[in-house]
This record gives C-alpha cells, structure tokens and sequence, in this order.
C-alpha cells in the first residue's frame, strides 16, 4: 500500500503527484503490461543483446 504524508495546507495537486511518482517507482502498470503477453525467452534474450549492442555503439561515438 502506498502511503504518501501530506502536509498541512499543502495543495491537492502536489500530493497526487507525489503519489503518481509513488506508484510509477512500484513498477506495478510495466509488470502488468508485461504479463498480458507472452514473450518467449529467446525473443527476451535477442532484444536484451541488440539493446546492449546500440549502447556499445554509443558509448564508441561518444569517445571519439
């Protein structure tokens, strides 16, 4: 359960935001998108490997 402390006199916005911020860092919405679908773990693995490859690359460029 998220609990978030509001101050006295503080705005209603200001407290949903910190509450939206809350929420989001529980990861709880990526979790569920997750799991509606299925992915294989090779598919996983391949992404996981083209991801590291573009940061490699990146990084390279970035020195030069």
């Amino acid at each position: 359960m998220i609990i978030v402390p509001v101050k006295e006199g503080e705005n209603i916005d200001k407290a949903l935001k910190k509450f939206k911020r809350k929420f989001e860092k529980t990861g709880v919405v990526k979790e569920l998108r997750n799991r509606q679908a299925f992915t294989k773990p090779s598919v996983i693995r391949r992404e996981q490997i083209i991801k590291a490859i573009y940061k490699q690359k990146m990084q390279l460029s970035d020195e030069q």
